[in-house]
């Protein structure tokens, strides 16, 4: 029967937006009507883009560089990535194996688009980045969510991983250092992901977007290096957090190159390319000083320190140290209360604007996410407000 044609396509109903733009909107109408908010909702680094590489761009723009450019990435970008890619965990990687997009969300959009189809499954983390699930749904895959847990230091439940991985299994989705816990999945559990991998024939998508923001002495371990992984694993990558790029929309994915040349087919016939001052902008990220990384790693730790002592000093709160990304995740289970209806509260009590763990899932309730990327002055207010506020409860 043919709809009506103001009938959505049904790929649109479970569409949700992303809590963090939600909350964003909230707070921006408090302070609209003259409240003070501090922001810890949203996910991105308070620096600017480092000089040398805002610089680049936009010289590139000066020099024309502003007209299309292959799908997959301009040569030299691939290259780059490559090279990088490859020494960050430590195997060989072709820039053919190197596909492009603006932003990073493309390099999970289209992969699933060329693995995913109805009947699948596809296991993903809970709580975790709110994308994985819609773009699973979008392609009329099942998404199953496997928790993440608290006392595992929020990796993969395994006993429930192994029981929900089966024949049916087209692609699991892995985030470490993940987003919204700050957890790192241990070596060990990655060994069993790998093993059921090659057991049941499915795909792995690695997000490692924060792999550079970690506060371990070690690194972490890429999926793809583990035997018999290389052939079946995704990582998803880009520049947003690392360098300070959220705005400049750049991300890539390594993948074996008939995957590549697909998911390249996939961006030529929806965005067509990525833009070439951009692209441009990334060499000179990848290639330029890196000091700058570390330095600003070296802050978002001083201030990981300070949030979460301030979190532990406030009744009620527990929070778990995270060994990456930018966020804490502390559990409020003690106030009986949801995450949702608290958060709410505390953006109208105390004008810290923050997320429910629900926004990561159904697994997040009874938590809170908290983005530190923040001055420490800043975090050390809102610390002060929140525990002013639940002091009430």
């Amino acid at each position: 029967m043919k709809k009506s044609h103001d009938q959505l396509a049904n790929r649109t109903s479970l569409l949700k937006p992303e809590g963090a733009y939600e909350v964003l909107a909230k707070a921006q109408k408090l302070e609209a009507c003259g409240r003070e908010i501090i922001h810890l909702e949203i996910g991105q680094p308070d620096f600017q883009t480092f000089p040398n590489i805002g610089i680049t761009g936009i010289r590139a723009i000066a020099n024309g560089e502003t007209r299309y450019t292959p799908s997959a990435g301009i040569p030299a970008l691939r290259k780059e990535i490559a090279d990088y890619t490859g020494s960050r965990i430590g195997m060989d990687i072709l820039p053919v194996q190197v596909v492009v997009g603006p932003g990073a969300k493309p390099l999970l959009f289209f992969p699933m688009m060329a693995l995913l189809e109805p009947g699948d499954e596809a296991i993903y983390p809970d709580p975790g980045f709110p994308s994985y699930r819609a773009i699973i749904e979008i392609m009329g895959a099942e998404p199953i969510p496997v928790p993440l847990k608290e006392e595992k230091g929020f990796s993969f439940d395994m006993h429930e991983f192994e029981r929900r991985v089966n024949k049916n299994t087209r692609l699991v989705i892995i985030n470490s250092p993940s987003n919204p816990t700050g957890g790192i999945i241990p070596e060990s559990d990655l060994k069993i992901i790998a093993e059921a991998s090659q057991k049941y024939d499915f795909w792995v998508i690695s997000d490692e977007i924060y792999t550079r923001l970690t506060y371990i002495d070690e690194p972490v371990l890429s999926i793809m290096t583990l035997p018999g992984m290389k052939e079946r694993t995704i990582i998803m990558d880009g520049f947003s957090k690392t360098y300070a790029m959220t705005g400049w929309r750049l991300g890539y994915g390594i993948m074996p190159k008939q995957l590549a040349h697909k998911v390249s087919l996939l961006i030529t016939h929806s965005v067509g390319c990525t833009a070439t001052f951009t692209q441009i902008a990334g060499i000179e990220a990848l290639s330029g000083p890196q000091q700058q990384v570390e330095e600003k790693r070296n802050v978002f730790r001083k201030r990981r320190d300070v949030i979460v002592k301030g979190l532990n000093k406030i009744p009620g709160v527990s929070c778990q140290m995270p060994l990456g990304a930018f966020y804490v995740f502390p559990n409020i289970k003690s106030f009986d209360r949801s995450s949702d209806d608290l958060a709410n509260y505390l953006l109208e009590d105390s004008g810290v604007a923050l997320l429910p763990g629900t926004s990561f899932g159904d697994m997040g309730e009874g938590y809170l996410r908290l983005c530190y990327a923040n001055s420490i002055e800043r975090i050390e207010k809102a610390l002060e407000l929140i525990k002013q506020s639940l002091a009430k409860l």
